[in-house]
């Protein structure tokens, strides 16, 4: 009776074990597939504003399928890795979290490598500071309107400020110069 039970033991915790690296594996590909995603939705983004030129779009494409076969390969580690566990190999599951951050690392290296990226990151850095330039001189036009020292209004007073510092130098300089001719 005692090796029925045992048996039956044995049995659930394999089936516990199995159910779990399922879950492990169906989970790690659909965090997979939602990293893959938010990478193309990224890279997409990107390129959304951009026209490059044939060599600059094909070096492009040819980073992302570099970066792609970063992602296939960690799959495949995955799934060893989930085999392993599966035939009584202890794996810890930082093993798993691993793979997917040095693959993702990989891959955006990959991708980040490339001039298309390169262009498309220049591009999006250049409109962020043209619009960082509308909405400074929106902000000081209304600052004007509403009656505000406005950045201009500031700098006019610094420069007054500085020239005046000088000025009064200079005459404590020559009232200094007159003094010491008066002592002697």
């Amino acid at each position: 009776m005692s090796d029925d039970s045992d048996t039956t033991d044995s049995m659930d915790e394999w089936n516990q074990m199995v159910d779990e690296m399922n879950e492990a594996l169906a989970e790690s590909f659909d965090q997979s597939m939602q990293a893959q995603t938010a990478f193309m939705e990224s890279w997409n983004d990107v390129f959304a504003d951009s026209t490059p030129d044939d060599e600059t779009l094909s070096e492009g494409i040819e980073g992302y399928n570099e970066a792609y076969e970063v992602w296939m390969d960690a799959a495949e580690q995955m799934f060893e890795r989930s085999v392993d566990a599966a035939q009584g190999e202890e794996v810890e599951a930082t093993e798993f979290r691993d793979i997917w951050l040095q693959s993702a690392n990989k891959a955006f290296k990959e991708v980040m490598e490339t001039s298309a990226f390169a262009a498309a990151n220049g591009q999006l850095v250049e409109s962020m500071l043209e619009l960082r330039q509308e909405a400074d001189d929106v902000t000081q036009e209304s600052l004007g309107e509403l009656g505000f020292a406005t950045r201009e209004d500031v700098v006019e007073v610094g420069e007054r400020l500085v020239e005046l510092e000088r000025r009064q130098q200079d005459l404590e300089d020559k009232l200094d110069r007159v003094l010491d001719a008066l002592e002697e």
